[in-house]
């Protein structure tokens, strides 16, 4: 079968994809293919009906839909050749994939591929909740998709699983479809939603819906067989248990990157992220394959993923007109209690990185903490921190990078206190 031929092939028409494949045609690169499975392009802000979109990228406050749509116009306005409901199959080399989609199967061939698939939440099954299979269990994803995509109902009094930034926002779901929310249950010893979103949780959650947070707790069983009639909730410090009536659950966070198609391509995947390894300009490590967006991590809000696929954009570019891949990549070891960082790899091609600095997450609450860079013996970098908490991203400098020795030993990023 002979391939369809293209500059670019981006997978994934979410914020990163869209953002990258505009700003490519912006620097004059011509043969641009934007893929995804899905029907319309857009990405999860098209099942996310409330405000809060835009502020870092656009420049201005959108609701999901509203964010979406301006990017898919500015796509349409650049002539970029969007294929819904196209699912790349796998790879035939090294920038070569076969896909299926309404046409019938096919191949493309690119000079680049990047990878823009994003990431989902890990559903009850994936987390080991027990208990029966009752109809009334839903992740923030299939939540939406119920409430603004189908008009379909989805109860009336539901448990949100998580108390962090995603799980307000199915709280905000939750109001519009008129359903009332018992609590959102965490097992750390506090929700996790930060500034400048407090302000939010405040009034949708603590005045709106008057939905309490309970903390230091775990939901330990689903109850009910045709339908969800309640939970079981254990308090981890006592081990005490009690009973929630609800006919609806929701899990939110715990994020799988979609990976799918990385793994099959062979890349070299972070034991952090569960993501694709890329040093600082979203380079995997097959020479020409590219990765952007929350398919590298765990769920950043949509402007930073489409700033993220402008970034990776400008590096593609680069490698369109030089041609130019660094020889070794060092990858970026962390050390409990961090859970990941972003980029999580170094090469010779780093010394100007596309952003400021790198962001990493925490397993726990710490306070007074300092994270380290090492390399070997050599300490790199260290920088203090008041205050760290999970579910929420924190930059460190990277100026440190222009003492890395590239054929030297991988690199660690240690927290102390």
């Amino acid at each position: 079968m002979e391939p369809e031929r293209a500059d670019v092939l981006i997978v994934g028409a979410g914020p990163a994809g869209l953002a990258a494949a505009i700003e490519l045609k912006r620097l004059g690169v011509r043969d641009v293919i934007l893929v995804d499975r899905e029907p319309e392009a857009g990405g999860i802000p098209r099942l996310c009906h409330h405000a809060g979109f835009g502020l870092r990228d656009l420049r201005g406050m959108y609701s999901g839909p509203g964010y979406a749509r301006r990017y898919v116009r500015q796509a349409e306005a650049a002539a970029i050749e969007m294929r819904t409901s196209t699912t790349i199959m796998g790879w035939q080399g090294p920038t070569r994939v076969n896909f299926t989609s309404p046409r019938g199967l096919g191949q493309i061939e690119a000079r680049a591929i990047l990878l823009a698939t994003g990431c989902r939440e890990r559903p009850r099954a994936a987390r080991l909740v027990p208990g029966g299979r009752p109809q009334g269990v839903f992740t923030t994803g299939s939540l939406q998709r119920f409430v603004y995509q189908r008009h379909l109902p989805v109860g009336k009094r539901a448990v949100i699983v998580g108390a962090e930034l995603v799980s307000l926002s199915a709280l905000m779901t939750l109001l519009h479809a008129r359903v009332s929310a018992a609590a959102m249950v965490t097992e750390l010893p506090e929700h996790q939603i930060y500034f400048p979103y407090r302000p939010a949780k405040w009034y949708f959650a603590d005045v709106l819906a008057r939905t309490p947070v309970m903390t230091g707790a775990r939901l330990s069983r689903i109850l009910g067989r045709g339908r969800v009639e309640g939970v079981e909730i254990t308090h981890l410090d006592s081990g005490q248990t009690e009973l929630i009536a609800c006919d609806t659950v929701v899990f939110t966070g715990d994020w799988i990157p979609e990976h799918e198609l990385a793994r099959l391509g062979g890349l070299a995947v972070d034991p952090g992220t569960r993501g694709p390894r890329v040093d600082s300009g979203f380079r995997t490590s097959a020479q020409g394959v590219f990765a952007a967006g929350n398919l590298l991590h765990g769920a950043e809000t949509a402007d930073v993923s489409a700033l993220e696929g402008r970034h990776a954009a400008r590096r593609i570019h680069e490698f369109l007109s030089h041609g130019l891949w660094p020889a070794r990549i060092l990858p970026i070891q962390v050390d409990k209690p961090l859970a990941w960082v972003f980029p999580n790899a170094v090469s010779a091609a780093n010394s100007q990185p596309p952003v400021a600095s790198f962001i990493f997450r925490v397993h726990e609450f710490c306070a007074n903490a300092r994270v380290l860079v090492c390399q070997g013996e050599r300490t790199l970098h260290t920088q203090p921190f008041r205050r760290l908490q999970p579910n929420a991203s924190m930059r460190l400098d990277s100026r440190w990078l222009g003492g890395v020795n590239v054929e030297g030993e991988a690199l660690n990023l240690v927290l102390t206190r």
